[in-house]
């Protein structure tokens, strides 16, 4: 393969996996606190929005297509226009008798839309740069990738609650609000088409094209590969049940058990000091396994990532009245969130390594997901049950089967390490 080596990575990777992660944090998560705010039950907020998941479990039945037809700077370019124009449908539908439905059909247009933008993403990422540079660039690629999260649960919810205030109609503010991210995703389409590389695909010899076949029978027949899956599945298995609860528990009123936080103020938690530990969290992540490999950073990057669910109980128990505390307990998890999943995406590639990595990094992916949607769909119920303190209770226990597939897991121990 050949690329445009004027196209440097410091530019292009920041900004691709902000618009992979952007439209992806608005769907899974956004749509969390919107239909919130939209009066929709936990429950039905659990399920529904989990379900979201599912184009990202099932992309690696479509993934092969990317490798056979056009290129990945095509498809990743269409498929960000097509989200353009989704949160533009959400946007003018918020105010139907039946907007729960009509929006959440536009969600599941744009899931398959992001889903599919992943693929090619990675897939660029994958064949612009050597193994090397891919270590290298881990890190920068996890932190933008969070930091487009942020830009939603933080930037996009404190743009939302502004307009709340303003409008004091909830159904008006999050209309514009979602208006105004198809116009962001327009303009970070524009800035992709200019910023990243052209790259030359060498195509494979016709008897090695990835068929459906081959590309699952050579991922499925990689050694390790149930122990690689577990990992896969269960390494977030508390993260998936507290995504889904957490900003309704700040935004639910206090007799309800929450702590009664208006929408600016959790956008600003996540948006100001969440962004903040979270760059530092995936820099040092990044640079950490670079320098000594995955094997020296694992178990303690699955404690970084586990551990601060615990401020969560203390929260849901003493329900404070100054938001300090709850952004201090954010603060240390998404600190913790982002050094521990750097070692959650050098596992990913390791798996993708081999033939077909494009397509196997999709299989692994879809895994990924497959691991937040299931757990996912049952928080709300397991929240309406528990309640807020046993919840967070049962999240805590979640993580255990992380910690064990984190000791179990196996892979070089180097992998990760950037060549001296």
């Amino acid at each position: 393969m050949t690329q445009n080596k004027t196209k440097s990575p410091w530019v292009w990777v920041p900004s691709l996996y902000l618009t992979e992660s952007m439209p992806y944090v608005v769907i899974i998560t956004v749509s969390v606190i919107m239909y919130k705010n939209l009066g929709i039950s936990n429950a039905d907020i659990g399920l529904y929005t989990s379900f979201l998941y599912l184009p990202w479990v099932i992309k690696p039945i479509w993934s092969p297509i990317l490798e056979l037809f056009g290129n990945k700077k095509k498809w990743f370019l269409s498929m960000q226009l097509i989200l353009s124009l989704v949160f533009l449908g959400v946007g003018l539908t918020t105010g139907l008798d039946q907007f729960f439905v009509v929006t959440l059909a536009f969600f599941w247009m744009g899931a398959f839309a992001s889903a599919t933008n992943d693929i090619a993403s990675d897939g660029l990422y994958l064949i612009a740069l050597d193994p090397g540079e891919q270590s290298f660039f881990v890190g920068l690629r996890s932190t933008f990738y969070r930091v487009g999260m942020i830009t939603g649960q933080g930037l996009i919810v404190i743009l939302a609650g502004f307009l709340e205030e303003k409008f004091g109609d909830p159904t008006q503010a999050w209309s514009w609000t979602m208006i105004g991210v198809s116009g962001l995703m327009l303009l970070l389409t524009g800035f992709n088409y200019l910023a990243t590389p052209q790259v030359v695909e060498e195509r494979v010899a016709k008897e090695d094209q990835p068929s459906f076949g081959k590309v699952f029978t050579t991922f499925f027949t990689k050694k390790n590969i149930g122990l690689s899956l577990g990992f896969v599945l269960l390494y977030r298995l508390g993260e998936s049940q507290l995504v889904k609860m957490a900003s309704p528990f700040f935004l639910d009123e206090r007799v309800d058990g929450g702590l009664g936080l208006s929408t600016t103020e959790v956008g600003f938690i996540y948006g100001t000091l969440g962004v903040i530990a979270l760059l530092l969290g995936g820099i040092l992540g990044g640079i950490a396994i670079s320098r000594d490999g995955l094997g020296r950073w694992m178990m303690p990057m699955a404690f970084a990532i586990n551990a601060p669910n615990i401020g969560y109980i203390l929260l849901s128990w003493q329900q404070p009245d100054s938001i300090t505390f709850a952004a201090t307990v954010v603060t240390i998890e998404q600190f913790g969130y982002g050094f521990g999943f750097a070692a959650y995406m050098i596992f990913l590639i390791f798996l993708a390594e081999g033939a077909f990595k494009t397509a196997h990094y999709a299989l692994a992916t879809g895994f990924m997901a497959m691991g937040m949607m299931l757990p996912g769909m049952l928080s709300g119920y397991m929240q309406q049950w528990l309640g807020y303190p046993g919840f967070f209770v049962w999240v805590v226990i979640a993580t255990i089967p992380g910690f064990a597939m984190a000791y179990l897991a196996k892979y070089p121990r180097e992998f990760g390490k950037k060549a001296s």
